[in-house]
């Protein structure tokens, strides 16, 4: 009969699931990449099962490789909340937040402030689509999402930062450049440059689309909203986009459409047991206080 489990075992394989990789959960952990791979070999032994598929540049957590994460990695979140009641809460001096996001904005103007006031905290930062984002967040794949428009769920807390609306983006010297207004239905004599396939954005211009019985002849999906952006920039077309989602640029305008009125809410979701951890409650508290400034300065 195989021995129990160790902590270290379940700790090594918590982080390598949480990083993705063996050589991120070791820096991590700071010890060697060995020793996790070691420990997660063990654990695969004594559960006589898999727990990664590993793949060139990648892993993949197995079936059980899932169901182990779903309740290791509340496991370590409760570990880390025991060890910030016990520990010093006078200052952040080091912590690692995996933070993602279905834009660029607002996401890069608080992870640029939070840094200049926690140079020590990690945040690994990725952009993906809407629908695969909501995916990692409940997979726990993150700590924290900035996303568009969550779901409700009793497993997740969302936190509302702002309401945008979509806006037509084009150059300065575009046609159409010096509307207050335009109609999608003007707008199905140009290109139409929408975000790839998983987007909140294509969902919502597609059912606009089809509810007002119009018809894009050349629409351009990109990957992703720099590449959006490079896009309008190079004349390719008009993007719809939510307002503010862009760092802002000269050569390019925004104005609204009159078929897309509704407004969507900003918010930073997280996983509900991670709510109270200090690293998160910081970020939080930085996302509140940079758009209530906002507000300020524009209201």
């Amino acid at each position: 009969m195989n021995a129990p489990p160790i902590p270290y075992q379940i700790k090594a394989f918590t982080h390598v699931a949480r990083e993705g990789s063996f050589s991120l959960a070791a820096k991590v952990l700071g010890v060697t990449q060995s020793s996790v791979t070691q420990h997660v070999g063990k654990l695969e032994t004594v559960m006589g099962t898999q727990l990664f598929i590993r793949r060139r540049g990648a892993l993949e957590l197995t079936r059980a490789g899932k169901e182990l994460f779903a309740i290791s990695d509340r496991l370590t979140t409760l570990e880390q909340l025991v060890n910030e009641k016990i520990s010093d809460f006078s200052a952040l001096t080091d912590g690692h937040i995996k933070l993602i996001a279905n834009a660029p904005r607002p996401a890069m103007p608080i992870i640029a402030e939070y840094g200049k006031r926690y140079p020590q905290v990690q945040i690994d930062f990725t952009l993906y689509d809407w629908t695969s984002a909501m995916s990692l967040l409940t997979d726990r794949q993150a700590d924290m999402a900035i996303i568009t428009d969550p779901p409700q769920s009793a497993s997740l807390v969302s936190h509302e930062l702002r309401r945008s609306r979509y806006m037509a983006y084009m150059r300065r010297d575009h046609a159409l450049a010096n509307r207050d207004v335009v109609s999608l239905k003007e707008l199905q004599r140009e290109t139409l440059v929408l975000p790839g396939d998983g987007s909140l954005t294509q969902r919502v211009a597609n059912a606009k689309i089809r509810k007002h019985g119009l018809a894009f002849s050349r629409v351009l999906k990109t990957t992703t909203f720099p590449m959006v952006k490079e896009a309008l920039l190079h004349n390719l077309g008009v993007g719809l986009l939510l307002e503010n989602s862009l760092y802002p640029s000269q050569n390019l305008v925004a104005m609204p459409v009159v078929e897309m009125q509704e407004t969507y809410r900003d918010c930073v979701v997280i996983p509900k047991d991670k709510n109270d951890l200090r690293l998160i409650k910081s970020f939080l508290g930085v996302c509140i206080e940079l758009v209530l400034s906002e507000e300020g300065r524009t209201g």
